[in-house]
């Protein structure tokens, strides 16, 4: 179940791996800011509050240190512009790579522009090479010409929203071009909550065919379920967010775009728990674990893989 035939890709985003077997590497969280109802946000001109900023942001490097989860940001704009002022302030504050959240693909370049002036290809997620877009060649082009290394390529087939339909999707946008950047990391579209078990699925099938690494915004089947809130009341939404995105973390998944940062305090322990479940399911499986010292479960249960390895050993 855990175990998959195809040599898996694992991809390095400013020293961050990316992808492999599953429970092989822990998954990249990213974050998002400047998002619509963002509470730090002034207005859509680049007036934001830098102190709250700058807290949010260490209070994620400091739980990703904690948990061994790497993490980064997506900030979200609606102009290049407004783009450029969340980037300087992104790369004054932090180390961590980032990415900018834009729907329309030409405001995108324009944004993607200013990362080359500053020379930061090496930091930056290009988010994302989407089905919707008019001309893929020609924006694969024009990140190579600015270049671009890192990208995420957005699977979903309106015609076909099955699993299957994501894969073929997929398949249709590489054939542009979209597989030729250094690191190409795959988002299956998450479009509801119950719907997320079809982009887990094409996770897996996609890391069966074609070894990239898989991932979603899980964020999206859970905070757009709104009356959650008024089954459960705001606890009980939160319960809900943190195990959809911790089980939705572990299952094929090598990445998650989990939605506001303010959130990375639930998040990220329910993604480690589950990624220490993960741990043990595929030893129950293999009889190893990964040697990657970040994983959670060498962070927090060393001396219970001790014991596994000395009764293997007698074994």
């Amino acid at each position: 179940m855990f175990r998959i035939e195809k040599e898996q890709k694992i991809f390095n985003l400013a020293g961050i791996k990316i992808g492999g077997q599953p429970a092989e590497n822990p998954p990249l969280m990213i974050a998002s800011m400047f998002h619509n109802k963002d509470r730090i946000l002034g207005d859509r001109k680049g007036s934001f509050d830098r102190e709250k900023a700058k807290e949010l942001i260490k209070k994620q490097e400091e739980l990703s240190a904690s948990t061994g989860i790497p993490s980064m940001v997506a900030m979200v704009a609606n102009t290049p512009e407004e783009a450029e002022i969340y980037i300087d302030f992104f790369v004054e504050t932090t180390d961590m790579p980032f990415g900018i959240d834009m729907w329309v693909a030409e405001k995108r370049a324009k944004a993607t522009e200013h990362v080359a002036r500053l020379g930061l290809q090496g930091k930056f997620l290009y988010n994302s090479i989407t089905p919707w877009d008019k001309d893929i060649k020609g924006q694969v082009n024009r990140l190579k010409d600015l270049g671009i290394k890192h990208v995420v390529v957005q699977a979903f087939d309106d015609a076909d929203q099955s699993p299957a339909g994501r894969l073929k999707s997929l398949e249709r946008i590489l054939e542009q071009g979209a597989g030729s950047f250094d690191t190409i990391i795959v988002d299956t579209s998450v479009m509801n909550l119950p719907a997320t078990s079809f982009s887990l699925l094409a996770n897996k099938m996609i890391k069966e065919k074609l070894g990239l690494p898989c991932g979603g915004a899980y964020s999206n089947g859970t905070h757009m379920w709104k009356e959650s809130k008024e089954i459960w009341g705001l606890e009980g939404f939160k319960a809900m967010d943190a195990a959809a995105q911790g089980m939705s973390s572990a299952l094929w998944s090598d990445f998650n775009f989990y939605g506001p940062i303010v959130t990375a305090p639930r998040i990220f322990p329910a993604v480690a728990t589950a990624h220490i479940l993960l741990s043990t399911l595929v030893y129950d499986e293999t009889k190893t674990i990964s040697e990657n010292p970040g994983l959670p479960i060498r962070k927090y249960f060393s001396g219970f893989l001790g014991k596994l390895a000395a009764g293997a050993a007698r074994k």
